[in-house]
């Protein structure tokens, strides 16, 4: 859960209907953002989660809603995601938290500098707000900051949404449109009748239903081998952590060599050192590892592989065909809540003080994990699936799924009702991993 501000809760509706015309699998920013388009365009929904209502990754990470330096792929869905997160606040009556306060990259490296402007030329077609600077207006960006630039990158358009607040406020909105929420609610499985999705298995019982949406992050290619489904994806496991207040610094997110600083509206930072993450080996790692080779090697210098408890436990892990009339490991874990690794906050307060003197005394208040889902190219399955119709799957965000959130809700929404897709969904289709294509190395961050 992001900063000092606890998650926001959610009321739960008490009792499961009988039927819906769409079911929603997790309850995170994607969840919540189909159920809540679902409901307002009058459909019936029940948003189903295991835990509680943005409990793993969607209040775990940095809060970042940003165009700059995604896969192309992502692009129209990201500025569409803008689009509503400019809006959705006023919409639903309710702080999400969204502040379009602009984005700074800033560097000391050619290299670097050179692949920033290399995606704004292949970004050009989509007239994307935004310019490399130099290393004046980098100085000028950073106040206080003792470095010296060669340059960087703003992003004006771009800005930051309080991971707390965000799902939680779709999930009311959802609700006041009529979705019905049922948190402690594990999903075991599907019912299927002739070869389609005709329900969904409970552990509180059965809903009838022709429409599933799955939204279940790093949960969903275990679910999905359970039918039969294969989707590569692995997890990365990442610390961060928040500060107690201190002078603003800078007015929206930024990212230096050596950390990357959001503010908070209590006046802190959500702060993320440039520490490598960490790659647990797993039965799913081992399963994908051919997939996963590409990002592997380009991602080799700032990654750290490992043996841990996810090899044993968690999404990543051996689980068999399970039975549906007894508990699964849904139940037993309701929240995916990875240690943090806590040896990250003293050298990463140290380069934060050496770059901002005047941040002296400044210390952590809260620090958490999380576990990033991944896909082999780093970009999102957003998509219906031939082998399950009545399936539709939305997961493998690959770190980038909060920002995208919104519109990524959207088409997960539109695809489950044959509604016109928002963007077009050809490039999140799964099949691209099974088909031949070519798995290209993830573009961007």
């Amino acid at each position: 859960m992001a900063g000092t501000r606890l998650l926001d809760p959610v009321e739960s509706d008490p009792g499961l209907p009988d039927s819906a015309d769409v079911v929603v699998v997790g309850a995170g920013i994607i969840g919540v953002s189909a159920a809540y388009h679902l409901a307002k365009a009058g459909h019936s929904v029940a948003l189903l989660e295991k835990g509680v209502v943005a409990g793993e990754q969607s209040s775990r990470n940095w809060g970042w809603c940003r165009l700059f330096n995604r896969d192309e792929r992502e692009i129209p869905l990201m500025q569409a995601s803008l689009e509503l997160w400019g809006r959705l606040p006023e919409e639903i009556g309710a702080d999400m938290g969204f502040r379009r306060s602009g984005l700074t990259y800033v560097t000391k490296d050619a290299k670097e500098l050179a692949s920033w402007q290399a995606w704004l030329d292949m970004a050009a077609p989509y007239q994307v707000p935004m310019r490399v600077i130099d290393a004046a207006e980098a100085k000028r960006r950073t106040p206080g900051n003792e470095q010296d630039w060669i340059g960087g990158i703003h992003s004006p358009r771009d800005g930051r949404a309080e991971p707390a607040m965000a799902a939680p406020a779709l999930a009311k909105a959802a609700r006041a449109h009529g979705a019905t929420l049922h948190q402690g609610c594990a999903v075991r499985g599907l019912d299927t009748t002739g070869g389609r999705v005709s329900g969904v298995i409970t552990e509180k019982g059965r809903i009838r239903t022709q429409a599933v949406i799955l939204a279940a992050g790093a949960w969903a290619s275990m679910f999905l081998r359970r039918h039969g489904i294969d989707m590569p994806q692995s997890s990365v496991h990442s610390t961060v952590f928040a500060t107690t207040p201190a002078k603003q610094v800078s007015p929206g997110p930024l990212r230096t060599p050596d950390f990357i600083l959001t503010p908070l509206l209590d006046g802190g930072y959500l702060v993320a050192a440039r520490a490598r993450g960490r790659l647990e080996l797993t039965p799913a790692g081992i399963r994908y590892a051919r997939q996963f080779l590409p990002s592997l090697r380009k991602n080799w210098n700032i990654v750290e592989l490992r043996l841990g408890r996810s090899f044993f436990e968690g999404p990543d892990a051996w689980h068999g065909r399970w039975s549906f009339d007894r508990p699964t490991v849904f139940e037993r874990m309701r929240v995916l809540d990875p240690k943090p690794k806590t040896s990250i906050v003293e050298p990463a307060l140290r380069e934060i003080v050496a770059a901002y003197p005047e941040l002296a005394g400044i210390t952590a208040a809260r620090i958490w994990a999380g576990w990033i889902d991944s896909t082999p190219d780093a970009v999102p399955v957003i998509a219906r699936l031939d082998a399950l119709p009545g399936l539709v799957v939305a997961a493998g965000f690959s770190g980038h799924g909060f920002g995208i959130g919104p519109a990524a809700g959207r088409l997960a929404a539109d695809l489950a009702t044959g509604s016109p897709p928002i963007v077009d969904p050809e490039p999140f289709r799964l099949s691209r991993f099974h088909d031949g294509s070519p798995i290209r190395a993830p573009a961007g961050i």
